[in-house]
């Protein structure tokens, strides 16, 4: 094995975990933090599915609530929440500093890396996301338990700024002068359906690279080569597929309403690449009449 696999094996490690690592953390008797993120685009059941079952232990998160600012079309529709919400909410959790966290969910990875955004975000430095969510957890045959899991409350304190984040102005910027990643479908860049924001399209000059095109078909992140040979397709990275900084370049990625993006920018994270969010994404710049819309790939 080459000293370069082995780099994108440790930065991987550092961002996601596989049913086989959790399960290893929660034999081990070590203090864990397990989140649940239990959120998908147009359904409110989470708290139902999360007691229905979930991972032992595991604190249900409610994304639109905790993980998210009041929505207005001047924010979008899951702003950042406050940094005192955010802790309040963490302490209930009870994250811990020096504690691991394990966020996941039931779309791969895909809601929970909110979580996993905003606790680095906030200073929280040993979090990560569980390959695959609970259905790769049940896979393998992971056991579940139904009902709610109250923890004691932490002290835990949170500071502001340790990811980075770009505001509507910064990513036109962004799309003009670096690389603005579009983490939605396809089919909502193009600007041929767009089911919940007031326009349809995508801010000009960006490049589409849809979130879901780092999975598998069951659901897991896919191999490091394979996503560094997609990210520098996109333009990512200049030249051969290798480990960049980003101190060379501007990266930002956006989606509908700074979700799915943050699943992105994990993912980015885990090759070594640093690349902004924008919070406010799509479901903010759609709602300003004075921001452009592109149609079309």
């Amino acid at each position: 094995m080459s000293d370069h696999t082995v780099d994108l094996d440790e930065r991987r490690a550092r961002v996601v975990v596989g049913p086989a690592g959790l399960q290893g953390l929660l034999d081990s008797g070590k203090p864990l933090t397990v989140l649940d993120v239990r959120w998908a685009l147009g359904r409110s059941d989470g708290r139902a599915q999360y007691e229905s079952a979930h991972v032992p232990g595991a604190v249900f998160v409610d994304l639109e609530t905790e993980l998210a600012g009041p929505a207005s079309p001047a924010a979008g529709r899951h702003p950042l929440p406050g940094l005192e919400a955010l802790q309040d909410s963490a302490r209930s959790w009870g994250v811990r500093r020096g504690v691991p966290v394990v966020v996941y969910d039931d779309v791969s990875g895909m809601s929970a890396a909110r979580a996993w955004w905003l606790l680095r975000w906030a200073g929280v430095d040993d979090v990560r996301i569980l390959d695959g969510g609970l259905s790769a957890w049940r896979a393998r045959g992971g056991a579940v338990e139904s009902g709610d899991v109250v923890v004691p409350e932490s002290s835990i304190v949170l500071t502001p700024g340790h990811l980075p984040v770009v505001d509507a102005d910064e990513a036109q910027r962004v799309a003009t002068t670096g690389v603005l990643l579009d983490a939605r479908a396809g089919e909502r860049f193009r600007g041929e359906v767009e089911p919940v924001d007031p326009r349809a399209g995508h801010i000009p000059g960006a490049v589409s690279l849809p979130t879901a095109g780092n999975l598998d078909a069951t659901g897991r992140t896919l191999a490091p080569e394979a996503l560094l040979d997609r990210f520098v397709a996109a333009g990512v990275l200049s030249g051969a597929p290798h480990l960049a900084s980003g101190e060379d370049q501007q990266l930002a990625v956006y989606c509908g309403s700074g979700v799915t993006a943050s699943h992105q920018v994990a993912v980015l994270a885990s090759l070594g690449i640093d690349a902004a969010l924008y919070p406010g994404s799509w479901s903010q710049w759609s709602n300003d009449p004075e921001r452009p819309a592109a149609v079309g790939a």
